[in-house]
């Protein structure tokens, strides 16, 4: 059967079957069935910390469905039936090396079940006859049918394998390539071949044979181990697809950034200001067609009626001026086309309006029109018709410094600051206006290794060769710097999860000795990452999830 996207360690363990079953044949002494011994428990091991890896992603891919059901829902769904009828092959597996054992060793079942594990213990892992009676019957050209055979495994990782696929469907709520690219992985790992090539002059035999027919039970069991991490390795794509698949058919955003939309953008005094404060995500590098002109959106259709300019974008965003005339309230609008990640195009009408009047007292921050807590937030005031120096500027919830209309405002906590500009005016200070500002926490840095974030693949001459572990403010306006204080690095190592921790932001000759150890197609977890903050505090950020190449 083949194996998929192994790592380099498991197509190694699936090299030696070749050889070892060639040494039993050359009646090499029962030190070869010790190395298949070894072999099982290492594979035994390996779907142990399979398993984990899949609980721990559908654990998360259930936090996920519990907040968003609407959308999460109908993949999640489809991720617990593929760990379900993953499971049901896996114990079917069980149950036939547990009935394996129990009559070829002469045990009773619960005996049978303990040392399915523990082939050392077996005291007939060299008995051929009944291994192969069991899975193929007396007659090598026609493999028997039914119960615990090698037939009905066949049938079972066959079905496994259509049910895995029919998952995939309806094709309009996966992308065309990554579904066409997980269903090449599932036939792959999950299609048994007609015949197999078990020696060097080419020799094929059919599936059953070449896995199960006059080999010994320690061989028969371990080549069933070896067809359980492939299920399980299948078991992680399916998830981990259906995973992504909630979000591939989305737009996609790389910066974030508050805005503040108001009815109206001049206020006369005495009357109410109301606003709507979001976040709006955008993406730097995409081109929408953003249409200025009349727009009727009558019945739920974007119909552009007159159309008056179309808008040059930058960074995702369009670029909108007019040269104002006369007073009072101008209204404008248009239309925002988006190509669709599936293809087409989505249209997203707006309206707007402004008041053209005399100018009265503005606020600009420099950056953001948030103040982050525990670090310098420039912010330029100025007033119409008054000069630089005669600005009088106060706040509440923080203290402001500076001079001439270029400000510093520090915050320490709270959720609201509030911005009071006054002008000297003659022997009294006129009020031109209060404004007001959300105060928020600065961002989680990100964590990067050798250049890696989050998860990704990495080269073992990188692995080895970087010094430490840094923290990175990412798509924020402020030049902040974050030192990282500690952070653990986690591995499996011989089949068992090693965990070396480092109390700086540098990588520990411990860690660096563990790190040599790793083999291709290994993850390494670096995780427990505690950075502190401008403001003092210590945080644990996000970990790095690295795959060795």
């Amino acid at each position: 059967m083949a194996g998929g996207k192994l790592p380099p360690r498991q197509k190694m363990i699936g090299m030696m079957y070749l050889v070892l079953t060639a040494l039993l044949a050359m009646n090499v002494s029962k030190d070869v069935l010790n190395a298949f011994v070894v072999v099982n428990s290492s594979l035994v091991s390996t779907n142990r910390v399979l398993d984990e890896k899949n609980n721990a992603t559908m654990a998360d891919f259930e936090k996920a469905n519990a907040k968003d059901p609407g959308k999460v829902g109908f993949y999640y769904n489809k991720a617990v039936e593929a760990q379900k009828m993953s499971k049901e092959v896996t114990d079917y597996i069980e149950a036939l090396k547990a009935n394996l054992i129990m009559i070829t060793d002469k045990k009773p079942q619960d005996a049978a079940d303990s040392l399915k594990e523990k082939l050392q213990y077996v005291d007939s892992k060299d008995n051929y006859d009944e291994p192969t009676r069991i899975m193929i019957g007396d007659d090598a050209a026609n493999p028997k049918e039914g119960e615990f055979t090698a037939k009905e495994l066949r049938r079972k990782i066959e079905g496994l394998r259509d049910g895995l696929i029919k998952l995939f469907s309806p094709e309009d709520k996966f992308r065309p390539d990554v579904r066409k690219s997980i269903i090449e992985a599932i036939e792959k790992a999950l299609t048994p071949p007609e015949k197999i090539v078990i020696a060097a002059d080419g020799t094929q035999e059919p599936w059953e044979l070449a896995n199960f027919y006059h080999l010994p039970l320690a061989a028969v069991i371990t080549n069933l181990s070896k067809i359980q991490t492939d299920i399980r390795n299948v078991e992680a794509d399916v998830i981990r697809a259906l995973k992504s698949a909630v979000t591939e058919l989305d737009f996609t955003f790389d910066q974030l950034n508050a805005k503040v939309i108001a009815p109206s953008s001049y206020i006369l005094s005495g009357d109410e200001y109301k606003a709507d404060v979001l976040l709006v995500a955008s993406n730097s590098s995409s081109k929408p067609k953003i249409i200025i002109g009349d727009i009727d959106t009558t019945g739920g259709k974007v119909t552009i009626k007159q159309e008056k300019g179309i808008l040059e974008v930058e960074g995702g965003y369009g670029k909108y001026s007019v040269k104002t005339s006369g007073e009072g309230l101008q209204k404008w609008g248009g239309v925002i086309q988006v190509e669709k990640p599936g293809g087409g195009v989505d249209n997203y009408p707006f309206f707007a309006e402004y008041m053209v009047a005399k100018p009265a007292a503005a606020v600009s921050p420099d950056a953001m029109n948030v103040f982050y807590i525990g670090i310098d937030n420039p912010v330029s005031v100025s007033a119409a018709g008054v000069a630089p120096e005669n600005l009088v500027v106060t706040m509440n919830g923080g203290t402001i410094t500076g001079s001439k209309g270029k400000y510093i405002v520090r915050v320490s906590g709270g959720t609201e600051a509030t911005v009071n500009v006054a002008a000297k005016m003659g022997d009294k200070n006129q009020p031109m206006g209060s404004f007001k500002f959300r105060v928020k926490r600065i961002p989680d840095p990100v964590a990067k290794y050798s250049g890696k974030k989050g998860t990704a693949n990495i080269s073992k001459n990188d692995l080895l060769s970087a010094a430490g572990i840094v923290a990175e403010m990412e798509n924020f306006d402020f030049n902040v710097n974050v030192v990282v204080q500690s952070f653990d690095i986690s591995a499996n190592i011989g089949g068992f999860l090693s965990t070396k921790s480092s109390n700086s932001n540098k990588v520990t000759p411990e860690q660096k000795a563990m790190l040599q150890t790793v083999k291709p197609g290994s993850r390494v977890y670096i995780e427990n990452i505690k950075v502190k903050m401008p403001d003092g505090s210590v945080r644990d950020i996000a970990p790095v999830n690295l795959k060795v190449n």
